[in-house]
């Protein structure tokens, strides 16, 4: 079915008309490569669409022309059945109605839920060879994962990752993002607006643990931020991975599914999973369960840490730990409290870690000792880190130190760093070469 050129134009006019909303700025990198589509991937309502919009906006501020920055979201009921021969007359018909943006370059379009166009790829590809026409697409559903995205354009796309707000980022949505003097750390004894402001952004932290950083979950009631986010595990597991990937066992991948999200930070063992399904009369393959486990991340509902090792086959080998892409979605399936809050600080710590562009696995000492993440970056010393709720505790403080201790032994170059929920700086002195820093203030630094 071809849809009506009227019904292009009137699209094409209501994009050429929309003004820029008010949106909360994202912390969002975009590669510096000339030549390349930006795919931008991420979860189901991480933000992607209004992402587009921000770099649509921030170009129009810069001084582009507004008809330079053409944004078309294609989940459009008068669209449907569209074809690639018609979204490209209508990128004709704009390029028609403004001839001087043939070949002048600094023309952008942002194709939002591009998976509603069979064969995009090839007019994507083409009008990029062209020259003068830079591209930032999405897709997110059962026919075109949002990872998807990029992989179609054959080399010629790079990964542009939107998770949900960062801590930072759901502070600047509220209006409480603080300012440097509100982040250092003040001695509990001293009183003051320096303190207080301190007290709050740690209670600010600690609702952000629970919260997590969807848009639409900022300050909603708790009752509806459960049903809100319930219903975003729901569609990602509905429709990312059961229609997408044809599962025949739903009862084991919802199982496995809520194993993941309750325990974060936790080994995943086909074994164990295997075992625990055959005792409640679920049969299911070992493979099945790897394979749906690469299925949850494929659709970004979980993260998965390998541990860092010398050879592939010992990465391969040993357990994957995986956590949630939001620690939100942890309160829907946790059920202790002091437990929860230590996995939804090591889920927020990790997430904080990707964004900032490290490669992050988990690491075991030569002891047997284990540190929560080595994040390693092109051309810089790898980054330890260890998250703790507190160590006020002795046991828990030797437990914290010693994994540090031994992995700064045999990591010379490496920066070791001790995070805890606690604002308080600890009570001991720390051995040479461990830093410490309150997690409030770690999760807001620009770099690390």
């Amino acid at each position: 079915m071809t849809i009506s050129r009227e019904v292009l134009r009137a699209k094409l006019d209501e994009s050429l008309a929309a003004a820029p909303r008010r949106l909360t700025r994202r912390d969002v990198r975009l590669p510096a490569i000339p030549g390349k589509a930006f795919a931008v991937i991420g979860v189901r309502r991480s933000g992607k669409t209004s992402f587009l919009a921000q770099c649509r906006a921030a170009r129009l501020n810069a001084g582009a022309l507004p008809e330079s920055q053409l944004l078309l979201l294609l989940e459009d009921e008068r669209l449907a059945g569209l074809s690639v021969a018609d979204l490209g007359w209508l990128l004709d018909e704009h390029v028609r109605r403004f001839p001087h943006l043939q070949g002048a370059g600094g023309f952008t379009v942002y194709l939002d839920e591009i998976q509603y166009v069979p064969g995009w790829e090839g007019l994507v590809r083409r009008l990029m060879d062209t020259g003068g026409v830079e591209f930032f697409v999405t897709g997110s559903s059962a026919r075109l994962l949002s990872r998807e995205v990029a992989t179609s354009l054959r080399g010629r796309g790079m990964e542009v990752l939107v998770h949900p707000f960062s801590f930072r980022e759901a502070l600047r949505h509220s209006g409480d993002e603080p300012n440097r003097t509100s982040m250092a750390v003040v001695p509990p004894a001293q009183a003051g607006p320096g303190m207080r402001a301190r007290a709050a952004l740690d209670e600010r932290l600690r609702r952000y643990l629970v919260e997590g950083g969807f848009p639409e979950a900022q300050g909603a009631d708790p009752r509806d931020r459960v049903a809100l986010l319930a219903g975003y595990v729901d569609v990602v597991v509905l429709r990312d991975v059961i229609d997408r990937h044809a599962v025949t066992n739903p009862v084991a991948l919802r199982w496995l599914q809520r194993q993941l999200l309750a325990n974060p930070g936790g080994a995943f063992s086909v074994r164990k999973h295997y075992d625990t399904l055959r005792s409640q009369g679920v049969r299911v393959g070992k493979d099945t369960l790897h394979a749906y486990l690469g299925h949850l991340e494929d659709a970004f509902l979980v993260r998965t840490v390998s541990l860092h090792a010398a050879s592939e086959r010992q990465r391969m080998v040993n357990p994957r730990k995986a956590y949630p892409v939001d620690p939100g979605l942890i309160a829907l399936f946790a059920r202790s409290d002091r437990r929860y809050q230590g996995w939804a600080l090591e889920t927020a710590v990790l997430l904080e870690l990707e964004r900032r562009g490290w490669e992050v696995s988990y690491l075991r000492t030569a002891e047997g000792w284990e540190v929560d993440f080595f994040a390693h970056r092109p051309g810089e010393a790898p980054l330890l880190v260890q998250v703790s709720l507190d160590t006020a505790d002795d046991a828990t403080w030797e437990r914290e130190v010693r994994a540090l201790r031994s992995a700064g032994r045999a990591y010379g170059d490496a920066r070791l760093v001790l995070v805890t929920l606690d604002a308080s700086p600890p009570p001991r002195p720390l051995p040479d070469r461990i830093a410490w820093a309150p997690a409030a203030r770690w999760l807001l630094e620009d770099t690390v």
